[in-house]
């Protein structure tokens, strides 16, 4: 049974920092990122890794303030996040790929195969 798990979120003000969390289990991974979703918008990409190379990318909208970190397990995940605005206020989900994953879609939702549940982060002005 494949499981996504978050944690970390909660109410901070601006400026602040705030790490995020995520594990999954169940599955041999090839890549995992980041995604927010604010109200009233559509699941934005936020960050991702790929296993096969080591690839990083970041949005252009947090690039400079978040960086997404690998922990020392096979699927573990980390969002830093530096300088929090109001803006980043948002629930923010961990996604998990089994495909094949190529640089240019690891920002595409139908990428990533398994989701968590989501974790809110809201920042105060």
């Amino acid at each position: 049974q494949v499981q996504v798990e978050e944690s970390g979120g909660g109410l901070v003000q601006s400026g602040a920092s705030l790490r995020l969390s995520c594990s999954a289990s169940g599955r041999t991974f090839t890549g995992m990122a980041w995604f927010r979703q604010a109200p009233g918008k559509e699941r934005e990409f936020v960050a991702a890794f790929r296993r096969r190379g080591g690839n990083t990318i970041i949005s252009n909208s947090v690039k400079g303030r978040f960086a997404i970190l690998r922990d020392n397990s096979e699927n573990g995940v980390y969002l830093q996040m530096n300088g929090v605005r109001p803006e980043d206020t948002a629930i923010y989900y961990c996604a998990a790929s089994t495909q094949s994953m190529i640089v240019s879609a690891l920002s595409s939702l139908y990428t990533y195969d398994y989701w968590g549940q989501g974790t809110q982060v809201t920042v105060s002005s």
